[in-house]
């Protein structure tokens, strides 16, 4: 079982990605006139370099196919972050200095991904990695593609605001024999709070890219514990994963695009929302998302 983009044409391989980007690109960017889009940077996230059954040269040939589909080009600023899970964050941080340079008004900012090749998931199906009616410690695999357009908050009244970030690295990661006790991913959100200003019972709400394995949840809970000074009532924990799958970089997108609409929709928990993510090398993020609406 996996969860499959299903498109016009059966696409496969960096065909089928470039066609995935393209289309979240277009969406992110409508409204935004074609003759603008040259003076734009593009920072997309593709998989970890370590990845099994990476498309090979996907650093060099994913970004021109995109563009070739979009028949456009982005600013020669414009670069592959290999982050898999974590380069959203990656990502928002390189935007963040962009526009604190005055390189433009606009970042775009994007990732396309799949883990639906058969070398990818014969190593996790090896690895006894994938959800099967004989494991319940595992994930779906899935596939996707999203793109944000992210500029310079200013004094805007309304939004969703990206107000700090923060990186770590976990020794004890998902193929370690190490006791696991969330030292990455702790630090991760420490720093992210110190960037923002803010301590973690001021987040309402916290998502992340968990698809299903205990360790990651293991990971959030143990987190939790070790940031969390002052008791919450209620503190959810929200993983878009259980609607599409295990999505590799795309995995962090989806979650600030659900933060996005969980305000724009007025379901959220409030308006502060921590993001937190993992690869299975043991790289962590978090970042500090804020919805400012128009007293």
């Amino acid at each position: 079982m996996a969860h499959q983009v299903t498109l016009e044409r059966p696409w496969q391989g960096l065909e089928k990605l470039a066609r995935m980007g393209a289309l979240a690109v277009a969406e992110a960017l409508e409204g935004v006139p074609r003759s603008q889009w040259p003076g734009i940077p593009f920072l997309l996230c593709v998989a970890e370099k370590e990845r099994v059954g990476r498309i090979e040269c996907l650093d060099q040939a994913l970004l021109p196919a995109i563009e070739s589909v979009l028949e456009t080009r982005f600013a020669s600023t414009s670069r592959v972050l290999p982050g898999g899970r974590i380069g959203v964050v990656a990502a928002l941080r390189l935007a963040r200095e962009a526009l604190a340079s005055g390189d433009g008004a606009r970042v775009l900012i994007g990732a396309s991904d799949s883990l639906l090749s058969w070398a990818t998931l014969e190593h996790y199906d090896r690895c006894g990695r994938l959800l099967s009616r004989g494991n319940s410690n595992g994930f779906l695999p899935g596939e996707g593609a999203s793109a944000l357009l992210v500029a310079n908050a200013g004094g805007r009244e309304q939004g969703l605001v990206c107000t700090g970030m923060g990186f770590g690295q976990e020794d004890a990661n998902v193929d370690s024999d190490e006791p696991l006790r969330a030292d990455g991913l702790a630090h991760a959100i420490r720093e992210a709070l110190i960037d923002g200003g803010a301590e973690m019972h001021h987040m309402d709400f916290r998502i992340t890219d968990n698809a299903g394995e205990h360790y990651y949840f293991k990971e959030s809970a143990l987190a939790l514990s070790r940031t969390l000074r002052i008791l919450k009532d209620e503190f959810d924990l929200w993983h878009p994963a259980e609607c599409m799958g295990e999505a590799g970089a795309a995995a962090g997108f989806a979650a600030i695009v659900a933060a996005k609409l969980s305000c724009e929709k007025r379901y959220a928990k409030g308006p502060n929302i921590l993001v937190h993510l993992g690869n299975d090398s043991g790289a962590r993020a978090a970042v500090l998302l804020q919805s400012r609406e128009r007293g």
